[in-house]
């Protein structure tokens, strides 16, 4: 996954999906809930594949042991959009992103005394 990725509407519709679910979801428990009201419906394979490639990017984590019936569980790699994007921006660009993080801190006093009393709340 590059650190830019934006979601497409089927992609941010899942990954909302899953978000709200409150725990991990297979792809026919998804694919029944993308359906509902939807006319014409989207095919199962759609869905499989929307949700491999998010699996791919790192958006979305598949637990290899885990199974609900026949279908493998999903459930997000972050806990929200925000939360998906440093993941990816930390993933692609590691402890370079982190030193222009702070850099970027150091040159605006409101976000360098976010970032201290962040770090004082959960330090």
């Amino acid at each position: 996954m590059n650190a830019g990725m934006s979601l497409g509407s089927l992609e941010a519709r899942i990954m909302g999906l899953l978000w709200a679910a409150g725990g991990p979801r297979t792809v026919r428990e998804t694919h029944a809930e993308l359906n509902v009201d939807r006319d014409p419906p989207l095919a199962y394979t759609t869905v499989l594949t929307v949700m491999s490639r998010l699996a791919e990017k790192g958006a979305l984590v598949r637990a290899e042991q885990a199974k609900r019936g026949r279908g493998h569980l999903y459930e997000p790699a972050a806990a929200d959009e925000a939360a998906l994007a440093v993941h990816c921006v930390l993933r692609a660009y590691g402890h370079a992103a982190v030193g222009h993080f702070v850099a970027q801190a150091k040159s605006d006093p409101a976000l360098h005394e976010r970032l201290r009393a962040l770090l004082d709340e959960n330090g």
